[in-house]
């Protein structure tokens, strides 16, 4: 065999996720991030079992060898999540997102600082228990690449079953920046627990500073510069290519700065997805832009949940792991309850966000792609095992169990609560 090219992997990816994406349609009939994340899994499980049973087998290893050289960490962080972040942001109502503003800025930066230290210490007592040393410090970093909430895959089931508008734009709102807030928070965690930086409040402080609020200045820059060049012309196709600009260009541009990537991107497509959609493209120019985009949501999508799946095959699981891992989903619901539950009460006064919003905003906070890829990227050692094993669980659980019961449970509310949801119209 040759060796394996990025157009090899990327074909591969694409084949399997329309092959299994086919299967899971007309078998399953799962949510199609919940079915690609299953049987990514099963055919992963089930790679390991003939390996098993045939000891000449290399199935495995191969599989590996790919996975090693799709190389997810980086293929998400430095690729696929700015195209996310991006398209996800498009289709956010500025105007339903400017009513739940307090709850988005609190959930995303207070909440995400507190459910990292929830987390972190809750599992330095875990793993503790369970015999398995784990510095705090580690633990906070586990904290913090897991706080961040990733519920793109049930965006589309919370818009068909009609959410409150507030409602729908706070849990897209939030999971847009705190994807950035939470990866400025890892960032400085990991240096410090790497030893490349020594922790003080006036480096967390700046550090956090420049990257969140620089993020965001850039992604008005781009944003407005985008908006303003698709408002000058009307020809679709320069315009589908001006907004493919600003998510590459801006991206890298980020990268380069120094300052947040994800932050960026959120904002860029919250300003072109309102004022540029509303006042700078043609009839023609909307319909081929957000058809554009939600195209290449559903593709990156389908591959990173796919990808999510798959990388079962490169972990260890030792008893020990697999335990710490189930007491994290238990921790992490706990924290998100609280992180949640807490600025909701505070904020009573200033906004009522409705009966639903406490158990949407728990168990529609998914755990996701940007999490694994964070994981990934750690540095190689026996925590860094140990910290992808329950990251890996967690995720699992929280794509499979929270984002295949979203829709259950969304409906069950409407009903319960449809008298004073009619009222929040």
């Amino acid at each position: 065999m040759h060796d394996l090219t990025a157009f090899d992997a990327a074909a591969i990816l694409i084949v399997l996720a329309a092959a299994l994406g086919y299967l899971n349609y007309r078998v399953l009939g799962l949510p199609s991030t919940v079915g690609l994340t299953v049987m990514g899994t099963l055919a992963s499980l089930l790679v390991v079992a003939i390996d098993r049973l045939i000891p000449s087998s290399t199935l495995a290893e191969q599989l590996g060898g790919f996975l090693a050289d799709v190389d997810f960490s980086t293929t998400l962080t430095e690729g696929m999540l700015s195209f996310l972040l991006f398209a996800g942001a498009m289709h956010v109502s500025w105007t339903a997102m400017r009513k739940g503003r307090w709850p988005i800025l609190v959930f995303s930066t207070v909440g995400v600082m507190l459910s990292t230290a929830i987390v972190g210490f809750a599992f330095q007592a875990l793993t503790l228990a369970l015999g398995v040393e784990i510095p705090l410090i580690w633990c906070l970093v586990f904290g913090a690449l897991i706080s961040p909430t990733d519920p793109v895959s049930v965006m589309a089931v919370m818009k068909r079953a009609a959410m409150p508008d507030t409602l729908q734009a706070t849990v897209a709102g939030e999971s847009l920046f705190n994807d950035g807030i939470g990866v400025v928070v890892f960032t400085i965690l990991v240096a410090v627990a790497t030893g490349t930086e020594t922790f003080s409040w006036s480096f967390a402080v700046s550090h956090f500073l420049r990257e969140a609020l620089g993020g965001a200045a850039l992604g008005l820059a781009v944003g407005w510069i985008g908006f303003v060049a698709m408002k000058s012309i009307d020809e679709y196709i320069i315009e589908v290519m001006i907004t493919l600009a600003v998510v590459m260009g801006g991206y890298s541009l980020a990268m380069a700065l120094h300052v947040s990537g994800p932050v960026a991107m959120a904002v860029a497509g919250l300003i072109i997805g309102n004022a540029g959609v509303a006042h700078a493209m043609s009839d023609v120019t909307r319909d081929h832009v957000i058809k554009f985009w939600a195209l290449i949501d559903e593709i990156l999508n389908a591959v990173l949940f796919l990808l999510i799946g798959l990388e079962v095959i490169a972990l260890e699981f030792k008893p020990s792991y697999i335990a710490a891992g189930a007491g994290g989903i238990l921790i992490v619901l706990a924290a998100r309850m609280i992180s949640v539950g807490v600025p909701l009460m505070a904020m009573t006064r200033i906004i009522n966000m409705g009966p639903m919003a406490f158990p949407t905003l728990v168990w529609g906070g998914l755990r996701g792609g940007i999490s694994v890829a964070l994981a990934l990227g750690l540095p190689t050692s026996n925590i860094r095992t140990e910290l992808l094993v329950a990251t890996y669980i967690v995720v699992i659980f929280a794509v499979v169990v929270q984002g295949g019961s979203i829709g259950w449970l969304i409906r069950r509310m409407k009903d319960r609560f449809a008298p004073e949801l009619e009222l929040d119209r």
